[in-house]
């Protein structure tokens, strides 16, 4: 989650309040799991969009969209369907755990190239001083 996530999530613990970061809104027929609505409290576009994506990757989706209520509001709705009857809960659970592992890649990718670039740059550095 983003850094201002967890900072809105810090100020609600540092005033009392218990803070919900998800919340799944009640449908009209709560024995089809397939289909719900998730809030995601303290979130905008940079996860929203993430996750409909990873969440659209998987084939047992149906559909996934996500809108951010009114832009003063740090939070996002987030509509999610499965096919044949796929709970909704799991298609969120595998989209997260995905782009969790992206993140993860991204995260290892890049400190490898910061080590590869200082060790190059060392070494770049040691040669103009031998000079």
């Amino acid at each position: 989650f983003s850094m201002a996530s967890k900072q809105a999530a810090g100020d609600a613990e540092k005033s009392g309040e218990k803070s919900r970061r998800l919340e799944v809104l009640p449908t009209d027929n709560p024995e089809d799991e397939s289909c719900l609505t998730f809030i995601l409290h303290g979130e905008d576009h940079t996860l929203g969009n993430a996750l409909r994506y990873m969440v659209m990757k998987n084939p047992e989706t149906e559909f996934c969209g996500y809108a951010v209520p009114h832009p003063s509001e740090r939070k996002i709705n987030l509509r999610i369907q499965g096919r044949d009857g796929k709970p909704a809960v799991d298609l969120l659970k595998e989209g997260l755990g995905q782009l969790k592992g992206v993140c993860n890649h991204v995260v290892k990718t890049f400190e490898n190239s910061v080590a590869t670039f200082k060790a190059d740059h060392e070494q770049d550095t040691q040669m103009e001083a031998d000079s």
